[in-house]
């Protein structure tokens, strides 16, 4: 059965050792497995005290990577390739010091950058993104680290939207090493049939990020949750659940994720009814 995680982009942004030592108290309080932690900037909060702030509390821990503008690995100068490069090194030496068995996100552009391609172009990105992702698997493999590359909607990048497209991307790298971040929010936007997208991934899903299709708790939209949960049993993913939304009372984050109106009452409550759904959904399925 599946566990359930809850990502703090729910209630804050940035996260520090301060918020690290709360929120790991309020996930544990309402139920949560996993807590997720961004690593928007390096040294924001200490691996160290986080990996023994939740074994405190019983939690796991899942780490996420963040591409704000200037990180990117494809179409860009080699600069800052590598200095991309060496965030995600740091990003997996994190997970590794707080236990995450995976770093998941579009490890491959800066959020909000899109251009248009060929065919062609497009091919030739990918092979740029796995020649330079290749060092940085090579680096998680050792870690014992899954990097997990994750598809976003039309509007945050022009370079992987689907499933297909990313794993095509990913082709011939370690299935170790690299693999496939679900988030079910860019899923109900770029896939025809979410079900069998999953399904395509059979054996290369490393990370699963949820929430309602507006970026709320999941249950309180139209996503057909009992397929969903089949279609990953059928790719062989037994991994967290991890609810991924973001608090409109932040402008910061708020802004970044186009969140202009509260998702739920307040960031508690859609983090319990999110969990108290999946619990739901992931008993009724044995």
């Amino acid at each position: 059965m599946h566990t359930v995680g809850v990502n703090t982009w729910v209630w804050t942004s940035p996260l520090d050792d301060a918020k690290v030592v709360q929120l790991a108290a309020t996930a544990a309080e309402a139920g949560f497995d996993v807590l997720e932690l961004p690593v928007e900037n390096p040294g924001d909060w200490d691996p160290a005290v986080a990996a023994e702030v939740l074994r405190g509390h019983g939690l796991g821990a899942s780490v996420c990577l963040v591409m704000p503008p200037g990180r990117e690995l494809v179409r860009t100068s080699p600069e800052t390739a590598a200095a991309t490069q060496d965030y995600l090194r740091h990003v997996v030496d994190v997970a590794a010091q707080v236990g995450s068995p995976v770093i998941a996100g579009p490890a491959y552009a800066s959020v909000g950058r899109t251009w248009r391609m060929s065919p062609g172009e497009r091919r030739s990105c990918y092979e740029e993104l796995r020649d330079a992702l290749g060092p940085v698997v090579e680096h998680a493999r050792a870690a014992g680290v899954m990097v997990a590359l994750e598809p976003l909607n039309r509007y945050e990048t022009s370079l992987l939207n689907t499933v297909a497209q990313t794993l095509e991307a990913i082709e011939g790298l370690p299935a170790d090493g690299c693999g496939i971040a679900l988030d079910v929010y860019h899923q109900n936007i770029e896939e025809r049939d979410i079900a069998s997208a999953v399904r395509s991934a059979r054996g290369r899903i490393a990370h699963v990020q949820v929430c309602g299709n507006d970026r709320g708790a999941p249950g309180a939209d139209h996503i057909d949750w009992e397929a969903l949960l089949g279609a990953l049993a059928d790719a062989q993913y037994s991994g967290p659940l991890c609810i991924e939304s973001f608090t409109a009372e932040n402008a910061s984050i708020a802004t970044a994720a186009s969140i202009w109106r509260p998702l739920a009452s307040s960031p508690d409550a859609l983090a319990a009814e999110g969990l108290a759904f999946l619990r739901g959904v992931i008993a009724a399925r044995g």
